[in-house]
């Protein structure tokens, strides 16, 4: 591979970052993505076989997407061509479409590789599609971003979608095994300070040997341990943001873990979300969707404490008010569970669309005046209190609407009550 640095004009001998010291020089140095590179692996295949597609590379910083694409391109003998989408534009993109067209008439593929894909806008991204098409490019798209959501339908439609993983601890091990190879020292750390490095790198590998070279550069009398290692060090920011795919997973794994019955981890990925700076106010909002979605009237203090742990938090605010969310969230999660209600009024929503005007019988219809008594507003209405069992079982769906059963408890927690109510209704009412 082609050294960056001589070709900027600087001297081998000159200081080199460890990560770029340790950039792969074949497909089989790169760690932790042996599911898209092995021989059989996905992108491993296309590499044996020789027939390279465009690909969209999918995942979080620091896990080798920018050096994959140089391997692929050297592997398959292609000119390797880098654009961020940060920084270029149309006028760019025209200059290295152009280039490719002259380069295949010589008979040399080109590989555009482009980071940050997700930054170009819809035009732009159309903007590939002949060239893409043609087969005057073989593009590699990276991006930190869902695809689903950040590119193009037509462009996803041309181009295979690679998920790559975040460096796991044993791949991470073995990076700073390298390390210690390649500076010929070993890693000042004991095996709970390595543990705890690893940890704050949150699996990714660059910030990982960048954390590792300030440990080798200091001056140190012993090795040091998980507190050596925090006080010398800063952390990764955890794969966070608010307003972008990383937050809905987080809440989604929230919502599952309380529908799931763990508190455990239902508190674990509540305080993930409060460390990666999520507005307590937003976690309390859903907190009261999934009282009513996934518990409902089998156990009906969930909604009610729901929204008192979010009034709390409005009035106490942070730090203090995020305990009476985490109480909301941890009764959530160990209550009975029901979305019977939830089933049973989406059931009626759709019966309501499909049933349109039809009127309620006309035994259930209020009669103020002479003329709607006259014409037969409430007559034969039963009502209930005087009832033996006070309970009438008179029919209050439209008339020629057959009977419909949108509510169906489980028999957990509360509606155990509610469903033997209900069947004991339901005999007298076929005894009418």
């Amino acid at each position: 591979m082609s050294d960056l640095f001589v070709s900027a004009g600087l001297e081998k001998e000159a200081p080199r970052p460890l990560a770029d010291l340790l950039r792969p020089q074949t497909i089989e140095d790169v760690v932790g993505q042996s599911h898209l590179l092995g021989e059989e692996a996905p992108i491993g295949r296309m590499l044996k076989s020789g027939r390279l597609a465009s690909m969209i590379l999918w995942g979080p910083p620091g896990v080798g997407k920018t050096t994959i694409a140089r391997l692929i391109a050297g592997h398959a003998d292609m000119e390797f061509v880098q654009l961020s989408a940060v920084f270029s534009g149309v006028a760019d993109l025209r200059k290295v479409f152009e280039a490719a067209k002259a380069r295949r008439s010589t008979g040399r593929g080109t590989l555009l590789f482009v980071d940050e894909i997700h930054r170009f806008n819809r035009a732009q991204q159309d903007g590939f599609l002949p060239y893409v098409e043609e087969g005057i490019v073989t593009l590699i798209g990276a991006t930190t971003e869902n695809p689903s959501f950040e590119l193009n339908g037509a462009l996803l439609s041309r181009a295979q979608v690679f998920v790559l993983n975040r460096l796991d601890a044993s791949a991470q091990d073995e990076l700073l095994t390298r390390a210690e190879t390649i500076t010929g020292n070993k890693l000042p750390v004991t095996k709970q300070g390595r543990d705890t490095l690893i940890g704050y790198a949150d699996g990714d590998g660059r910030y990982l040997l960048n954390l590792s070279e300030e440990i080798f550069a200091l001056s140190l009398k012993k090795p040091l341990d998980a507190k050596g290692v925090a006080k010398h060090l800063q952390k990764r920011a955890p794969a966070y943001d608010k307003n972008k795919d990383e937050h809905y997973n987080i809440i989604s794994a929230l919502h599952k873990s309380i529908r799931g019955s763990d508190p455990d981890a239902a508190l674990y990925w509540f305080a993930r979300m409060l460390t990666g700076g999520e507005d307590p106010l937003y976690i309390a909002r859903r907190l009261i969707r999934m009282a009513s979605e996934d518990i409902g009237l089998a156990d009906p203090l969930a909604l009610m404490l729901a929204n008192e742990a979010m009034n709390t938090y409005r009035f106490l605010g942070s730090p203090e008010g995020e305990l009476a969310i985490a109480h909301a969230v941890v009764h959530m999660a160990t209550a009975p569970k029901s979305n019977a209600v939830y089933t049973g009024f989406k059931a009626a929503m759709a019966s309501a669309r499909q049933t349109g005007s039809l009127m309620p019988p006309a035994h259930i219809l209020n009669a103020p005046t002479k003329m709607m008594k006259e014409l037969g507003y409430g007559k034969g209405y039963a009502y209930d209190h005087d009832t033996e069992h006070g309970f009438s079982g008179q029919n209050y769906f439209p008339d020629g609407m057959e009977r419909q059963q949108f509510y169906a408890p489980k028999g957990e927690g509360r509606e155990r009550e509610i469903k033997a109510r209900l069947e004991k209704w339901a005999t007298l009412r076929d005894k009418d």
